[in-house]
């Protein structure tokens, strides 16, 4: 018997494995920006509609009830900055255009990018908090050891159900710097 028949060919498992780690490798890679597009047509996972809402008609104000929303804060691992909001917890008509600020301060002696995520919770409310105007739509770059105060403006739809008399706002601010720099618009598009 020869040599060449006693060892088998392996090349056709090698490739065959190749493939399955760069299809693994693309699976993975593109499941985030999926599973976001998820989250955007569902409302899974307590995200927002980012997109502007067109404004609450002052008619439409339900002075009958009050919701409670509480606000978190929170920056990413390896962020340098201190970011809050001015207030803690607030009650609102459903229907009333509301307005929070939020301060961000770059504690760092270089130029930096933050970008803030939101999320609502219990999720079953999210599809209720309409956003006029928000921070999170895009990029905030702040200079080194500067302060900046980011409005977000609001309304809560009037057709939010009866039960759900309080909900969490929370925004996540992640290091957007370097996606910046490369010239990548990074815009949260989550809902």
């Amino acid at each position: 018997m020869s040599e060449q028949h006693s060892k088998p060919d392996n090349s056709k498992m090698i490739t065959r494995l190749l493939a399955s780690v760069v299809l693994m490798f693309a699976f993975g890679f593109a499941l985030v920006p999926l599973y976001e597009k998820f989250c955007e047509v569902t409302g899974f996972n307590g995200r927002t509609n980012n997109s502007a809402a067109a404004g609450s008609d002052g008619n439409l104000v339900d002075t009958t009830r009050l919701v409670t929303i509480e606000f978190h804060t929170r920056v990413n691992r390896g962020l340098p900055w201190e970011f809050s909001s001015e207030v803690r917890r607030l009650q609102v008509h459903p229907g009333e255009t509301t307005t929070v600020n939020f301060t961000a301060t770059n504690r760092t002696g270089r130029d930096m990018t933050g970008q803030a995520l939101p999320s609502v919770a219990p999720g079953e409310a999210a599809p209720y908090l309409l956003k006029t105007e928000c921070f999170c739509f895009q990029n905030q770059p702040l200079a080194a050891g500067d302060t900046a105060v980011m409005p977000m403006q609001f309304y809560v739809d009037p057709d939010i159900p009866n039960h759900i008399r309080t909900f969490t706002l929370s925004y996540m601010m992640y290091d957007m710097t370097e996606a910046a720099a490369q010239g990548r618009v990074v815009v949260d598009t989550s809902e």
